[in-house]
C-alpha cells in the first residue's frame, strides 16, 4: 500500500475540515447518554461555547457503553433510544455527531444517524468492525488501544482503507503504564500524524485510572488543563473531551470528565495556543 508520509489528509464532516491547516475542532459531550433532556442541555451549552469561541464543534456521547468494570454500572438507554437523542441533537443544533460501535451489527444501523463512527480503544484490533464501520462511508475515528505502539496504528488505518474508505481519524487516548494507570505519550501524536491521518487528543480518557476505584475507573482531572495545551502544541487537528453539568452527579467517567462551566476558559486557552501553531508549521513550510 501508499506510504502516507507525503499525504495529509484532510477530512471532511458536514462541511467541517478535519486537518493540518484547519483549525481545532472539538468533539464533546457527556460519557453517556443518560437521558434525552441532559443530552439536549449539554450541547445546546457546548454550541453556544463553540460558537463564541469560533470553534467547530462535533457532539459526542454513546448510547451504550460496553466496556463497563462493574455488571451494576450504568451502561446507556441502548441503541434505539440513543440513536433518537443523537438525531434530535443533530436537528436541533446543526451540529455533527459522534457515537461509538461495539459490533459489527451495530454499524449499519448507526451510519443512518452518526457522522462519524467510532470504534473503541479496546476494540480497534477488531477486524470485522472496523471493514463494518469503513464499509458504510462514513467518516471513522479510530482510537488507538492502550496497549498499541502509534506506528502500528497504520495496520489498522489499512484495513479501513481497504474498503474504499479513506476518511479516518487516529486518538491518543493513553497507554498502559502498569496497573490502574495511563501515560500520554505526545510522540504519539507526531507519529499518527506522519502516517497521513489527522489525529485526535482524547483528554479526558487519558487521565483514567482504569479500576481505581475497584468497581469503577477513577481518574486525574486536575492534568486536563496542561495535558490538553500539550497536545494542541504537539499539532493534533481535534480535541476530544467528556463534559458533563454535573459531574459529581454523572453515571459514568464521573472521575475523568470536565464540568461544563470550565470548558470554555479551556477553549480559549487552546483556541490561542492552536492558532499560533498553524502560523508556525506555515513558516515551517514556507522556509
Amino acid at each position: 500500500m501508499k506510504n502516507h508520509h507525503s499525504e495529509k489528509r484532510i477530512v471532511k464532516v458536514n462541511g467541517l475540515s478535519i486537518g493540518q491547516g484547519f483549525p481545532l475542532v472539538l468533539i464533546a459531550g457527556p460519557c453517556v447518554i443518560e437521558s434525552e433532556k441532559l443530552v439536549l442541555k449539554t450541547a445546546e451549552r457546548i454550541k453556544k461555547i463553540s460558537d463564541k469561541l469560533g470553534i467547530p464543534f462535533i457532539f459526542k456521547s454513546s448510547y451504550t457503553k460496553a466496556n463497563r468494570l462493574n455488571i451494576d454500572s450504568y451502561s446507556g438507554p441502548g441503541l434505539e433510544k440513543g440513536l433518537k437523542a443523537l438525531e434530535k441533537v443533530k436537528k436541533e443544533f446543526g451540529v455533527p455527531v459522534l457515537t461509538d460501535i461495539h459490533s459489527k451489527e451495530e454499524a449499519l444501523p448507526v451510519s443512518g444517524v452518526a457522522d462519524i463512527l467510532q470504534i473503541p480503544a479496546f476494540l480497534c484490533r477488531q477486524t470485522d468492525i472496523v471493514l463494518s464501520a469503513a464499509k458504510t462511508g462514513k467518516v471513522l475515528n479510530i482510537k488507538k488501544g492502550q496497549f498499541m505502539a502509534p506506528e502500528d496504528m497504520k495496520n489498522i488505518a489499512e484495513k479501513a482503507e481497504s474498503t474504499g474508505n479513506k476518511n479516518i481519524l487516529l486518538t491518543e487516548r493513553g497507554t498502559t503504564f502498569g496497573y490502574h494507570n495511563l501515560v500520554v505519550d505526545f510522540r504519539s501524536l507526531v507519529i499518527m500524524r506522519e502516517l497521513g491521518y489527522p489525529v485526535v487528543f482524547d483528554a479526558t480518557h487519558s487521565l483514567q485510572l482504569p479500576g481505581g476505584e475497584k468497581t469503577c475507573s477513577s481518574g486525574e482531572p486536575q492534568f486536563i488543563f496542561p495535558l490538553s495545551r500539550g497536545a494542541v502544541a504537539c499539532g493534533c487537528d481535534a480535541l476530544f473531551i467528556e463534559t458533563h453539568p454535573r459531574v459529581d452527579k454523572a453515571l459514568c467517567d464521573r472521575g475523568s470528565m470536565l464540568p461544563l462551566d470550565r470548558l470554555e476558559k479551556l477553549l480559549f486557552q487552546l483556541k490561542q495556543i492552536d492558532e499560533h501553531m498553524r502560523t508556525w508549521v506555515k513558516e515551517d513550510v514556507e522556509s
